[in-house]
């Protein structure tokens, strides 16, 4: 399967290369987008180039896609979204996305979300969306809920990040609540 490109009013959704490990590293190295990421934040410009790799190599053994968020006005690079433990035969897979705080609050995850919803549902006809949310992440819990999705409850001590054990929330989006929302 060639990656697939998206699109929506504001955004290209598309796949990330080492031309864009510049963008990534300026994004993953503020600690206010890596909080709630689980992981720390970057401190050498490598990082941004092997996430990038491991975002190709996800990609290629059909385990995640996880495209680039470009705005269409600028051509920046925003943020990332897209698919983690990707399984096909079982038909779901989580989302996950970030984005520079300077987007924040305009909408942009919402729309990249909604787009990258509607691929997984019609396109790779997933079942199920979860997501895994720090319970202080109180913005993208509210966004998901925005979204259709639906709290299933606390997962304790889930992710280890800055040599701690954080709890999170697991929400999950299934299709037929999907279908159902895009009909309202």
């Amino acid at each position: 399967m060639n990656f697939p490109v998206l699109e929506t009013k504001r955004l290209k959704l598309i796949e990330l290369t080492d031309q864009h490990a510049n963008s990534l590293y300026e994004i993953f190295s503020l600690e206010e987008v890596t909080r709630f990421y689980g992981t720390d934040r970057f401190t050498l410009q490598v990082e941004a180039s092997r996430l990038i790799d491991m975002f190709h190599k996800n990609f290629l053994d059909k385990r995640g896609i996880r495209w680039g968020i470009k705005l269409k006005e600028n051509q920046r690079i925003i943020g990332t979204v897209g698919l983690n433990g990707l399984q096909l035969k079982n038909k779901r897979a989580e989302i996950g996305y970030e984005l520079h705080p300077s987007y924040w609050r305009k909408g942009y995850a919402s729309e990249a979300i909604k787009e990258v919803l509607r691929f997984s549902f019609q396109q790779l006809e997933l079942f199920r969306i979860g997501a895994v949310v720090y319970p202080e992440n109180q913005a993208s819990i509210h966004l998901l809920m925005k979204l259709g999705f639906t709290n299933e409850g606390l997962l304790r001590s889930y992710i280890q990040q800055n040599e701690q054990f954080h709890d999170t929330h697991v929400l999950s989006l299934l299709r037929p609540e999907w279908k159902k929302s895009q009909e309202e």
